[in-house]
């Protein structure tokens, strides 16, 4: 799930049809930045339609374009400053597509009575990537040096033996066992060396 940073952006444009492409490329990028790569398509083609739509029909070309971002929903506005311009008539097809395209979309009027269109995305779970194993890396660190054997016969004694004396006859025990394979291998490299 995206992290629920909200997030506002505000733009002012004169749409024509060359600013068009340029409000797409900076609502992209406003996406990209909010971590939104998979919102990118669907909110840019739906606020290029009505870009487009509002460059053919209106004759005020003044428009604000807004998104919200609340963690859950992409919410993006384009306001008209145009009082002439009709949605049940003039954008009707593009309200259609946006209808189509769009998780929620609507249409109100502003106190300027300028309208303002607005479409709303949710954001998908994250896609699914395969998980793939990775190859243990190596490391710098020593091995552990394997235990030495303590006799079981020093293990096995009695166990109500007072005061610690079972833990000093196996430390005991474990240092007659090193010591005789030190010894062991000090002959074994006496025998070599002659």
């Amino acid at each position: 799930m995206k992290t629920a940073v909200p997030c506002y952006y505000h733009l002012d444009v004169e749409v024509s049809p060359e600013r068009v492409g340029q409000v797409r490329r900076i609502l992209a990028a406003h996406l990209r930045f909010w971590d939104l790569e998979n919102l990118v398509e669907p909110v840019c083609h739906a606020a290029e339609m009505l870009l487009k739509a509002i460059d053919e029909h209106a004759t005020d070309k003044n428009t604000s374009i807004e998104m919200w971002w609340n963690g859950q929903h992409l919410i993006t506005a384009v306001a008209d400053n145009d009082t002439a311009l009709r949605p049940d008539q003039d954008l009707r097809g593009c309200l259609e597509h946006l209808a189509a395209m769009s998780d929620g979309w609507g249409c109100c009027a502003a106190e300027t009575g300028s309208k303002v269109i607005w479409f709303s995305q949710r954001a998908r779970a994250g896609q699914r990537v395969p998980l793939v194993p990775t190859a243990p890396a190596p490391t710098l660190r020593e091995g552990l040096q394997v235990p030495r054997e303590v006799p079981a016969a020093l293990l096995a004694g009695p166990a109500s033996t007072a005061g610690g004396v079972l833990e000093d006859t196996a430390a005991a025990a474990l240092a007659d066992t090193a010591g005789a394979a030190l010894e062991d291998a000090a002959g074994a490299a006496l025998e070599d060396a002659r």
